[in-house]
């Protein structure tokens, strides 16, 4: 049996990241958040407009995508109700966030230098992705006087970095899904994955390399 439901919100789980900016000074900024699906080489980012990442990024068109794993819990709600922005909306105060300059230190995560981009890596991540700002789509048009105020910004993905323990033996490109342990936001809650497969997955007897043109990587 099903019945009418009207959330106020549509988290019905994805992998948390982490997303690291640069603000003017040229200090990083930190950012979790959610809304995020990938497609080939690309990631599609669902962003408040007046937020402090989304500033930073259309500014700077860098950042790096961070995937959180299962065991980043703390760190995660260290980083929870806190903005980069100085002046704090009230919308936001009313959700009880808070500003703060060095979410880094609040954290406790580590930066380390990237290779492309000026935005750092967080250590503690076992995937950090380097990218850069391709296009910016601006959602809600069909809501007089919302319009704009949430974004959808399309990262291309410049490099990967992952663990080694997320190796697939015996492939230098893959990931180990039995092996790979993200942290996932559902209903603002967060969970981990099973051990195990939930079942076998027909899809998975496609050969990776055969997506390799929708990445244009050489």
């Amino acid at each position: 049996m099903h019945s009418e439901i009207s959330p106020a919100i549509l988290y019905f789980g994805s992998v948390v990241v982490l997303i690291t900016t640069e603000n003017e000074n040229g200090t990083p900024n930190i950012a979790p958040m959610s809304s995020a699906w990938f497609i080939g080489h690309r990631c599609m980012l669902g962003l408040d407009a007046s937020s402090k990442t989304t500033v930073n990024l259309q500014r700077t068109k860098q950042c790096v995508l961070n995937l959180a794993s299962d065991s980043m819990g703390e760190h995660i709600n260290a980083l929870s109700h806190t903005t980069g922005t100085e002046i704090v909306s009230a919308s936001k105060q009313a959700r009880g966030y808070r500003h703060v300059k060095d979410k880094f230190t609040v954290s406790g995560l580590t930066p380390v230098p990237s290779d492309l981009v000026n935005p750092p890596c967080i250590e503690e991540c076992p995937v950090q992705m380097e990218a850069e700002l391709a296009d910016v789509h601006v959602m809600m048009k069909n809501m007089p006087g919302r319009t704009g105020a949430v974004l959808a910004l399309e990262m291309q993905i410049l490099r990967v970095h992952v663990e080694d323990s997320l190796r697939m033996e015996g492939h230098s490109n893959r990931i180990d899904a039995d092996k790979w342990r993200p942290m996932i936001l559902s209903f603002q809650e967060l969970y981990g994955l099973s051990d195990r497969k939930a079942v076998v997955s027909k899809l998975a007897t496609i050969e990776e390399e055969k997506y390799r043109p929708l990445t244009y990587d050489s």
